[in-house]
């Protein structure tokens, strides 16, 4: 599959919502059961680590009218607090399209993220993942995170308790 990794662009909002929307159905994803707005979504992520991998939806060379790309998974990083000691420390959230999992399009993703990172001056990358979604587990220490350790029952999915592990990976490039 021949696919694009480009910054996330307002434009892209409804593909990467209805994306986040399909890892939320799973019930394995995150602990939001609604997608946000486009406002909120936008203030909770840092603007200059967002990503999305595209596809082309046409030739470049065709003459009909219409979109030029489709999304078929986003990666952006969060801020994990505004203290300056954490400026450094970042949490990444990646999401890969129902039918575009399964080809390596997440370990691309969390790649460029990890390398965009580094070249902004982040030093440790850290995500929360549900033990049972072992595919995000595989993947993120394939990318060089390691598990810290799981947080029991951190908090409810419905009426649910559910683990977290929290896995990180420290660049061996910046605050070395």
């Amino acid at each position: 599959m021949e696919y694009s990794i480009i910054p996330m662009q307002p434009e892209h909002w409804p593909a990467v919502r209805e994306i986040y929307r399909e890892g939320i159905a799973t019930g394995n994803a995150t602990f939001e059961t609604e997608t946000p707005d486009w406002e909120k979504w936008d203030r909770s992520h840092r603007r200059d680590l967002r990503l999305v991998a595209t596809l082309p939806l046409r030739s470049p060379r065709a003459k009909s009218p219409g979109p030029p790309i489709t999304v078929l998974g986003w990666g952006a990083l969060s801020p994990v607090s505004i203290r300056r000691v954490y400026a450094g420390v970042a949490e990444v959230s990646v999401y890969v399209a129902a039918a575009a999992r399964g080809r390596g399009l997440g370990k691309a993703l969390l790649e460029a993220l990890i390398e965009q990172s580094e070249a902004s001056g982040i030093w440790t990358l850290q995500a929360g993942i549900f033990p049972e979604n072992i595919g995000s587990l595989a993947l993120h220490k394939s990318c060089g995170f390691r598990e810290v350790g799981t947080r029991r029952r951190i908090g409810k999915l419905g009426s649910v308790w559910r683990d977290v592990a929290l896995v990180e990976r420290r660049s061996s490039k910046v605050g070395v």
